[in-house]
């Protein structure tokens, strides 16, 4: 099983820009399709961006869609989601995960390792 540690959340203003970073130790990070997904207070956890294995595929909900994005370093074992013209409805618990398989996917399900998550906060 792979061990997921994200890094980069806080407190930015509307319009502003922020990066998580994931990084991975255990098992080769580069069997693992990589995702992103985050929960706001009161609400379920949502699917953000995914990466496959190598990094050439790549997908996004449709909310972010244009202002993120997901990319990964495999020589680093490292996912990184650059958030930019950020929302107060961005604001939530992003959390890491990894996926046993070669494409990404936006099932919830599909994922079995989670990272602890960090809070990224948009307010004036």
């Amino acid at each position: 099983q792979v061990q997921l540690v994200e890094s980069g959340g806080g407190l930015v203003q509307p319009g502003g820009s922020l990066t998580l970073s994931c990084a991975a130790a255990g098992r080769s990070f580069s069997n693992y399709a990589m995702g992103w997904f985050r929960q706001a207070p009161g609400k379920e956890r949502e699917f953000i961006a995914a990466i496959s294995r190598s990094g050439g595929v790549t997908d996004y909900d449709g909310s972010v869609k244009g202002r993120f994005t997901v990319s990964r370093d495999n020589a680093k074992n490292t996912v990184y989601l650059q958030m930019n013209s950020l929302k107060p409805e961005d604001t939530a618990v992003y959390f890491c995960v990894a996926d046993d398989a070669i494409l990404p996917n936006r099932r919830i399900q599909r994922y079995d390792a989670w990272g602890q998550g960090t809070q990224v906060t948009v307010s004036s």
